[in-house]
């Protein structure tokens, strides 16, 4: 309960968490499947939080994933949790005129520039399209 106590965990990163600080892993499993049972811990309460708080920060959808893969979440609960984040065309947006500016890229190497930022932070090239206010058949929009 104290480690629940700092932050929340996922049912696999707990049993991993208590068989490492030296519990039976079976005493370990049986902990955390009384747990999910009363909804201490929940999974898919995990993974809302974890992209509120990450979108929050600037982090895109592909980033997110990610890291929410790594800790061992059901893809089914990774897309619910995404379906219900930001506008993330919006954010992209958003994260990208904090970082270079209001006006948009007025050459291809700034526009590169731009899509590789936040392509590090996780967007996908549909939204950092959107971001970077280019239109596919002409190249740079009107201004």
């Amino acid at each position: 309960m104290t480690l629940l106590a700092r932050r929340d965990f996922t049912a696999r990163e707990l049993s991993e968490r208590l068989i490492q600080r030296g519990f039976e892993e079976a005493a370990a499993l049986g902990v955390v499947a009384e747990l999910l049972r009363d909804g201490v811990l929940d999974d898919g309460r995990y993974a809302q939080n974890y992209v509120a708080y990450h979108a929050g920060r600037g982090q895109g959808p592909l980033r997110i994933a990610a890291e929410l893969r790594r800790s061992g979440l059901a893809a089914d609960l990774i897309e619910a949790a995404l379906a219900t984040g930001p506008e993330w065309s919006a954010l992209a947006r958003k994260v990208c005129r904090a970082k270079f500016g209001l006006q948009p890229p007025d050459s291809w190497a700034q526009r590169a520039r731009q899509a590789r930022f936040l392509q590090y932070r996780g967007f996908s090239s549909d939204h950092i399209r959107a971001a970077t206010d280019v239109e596919p058949e002409t190249g740079f929009s009107e201004p």
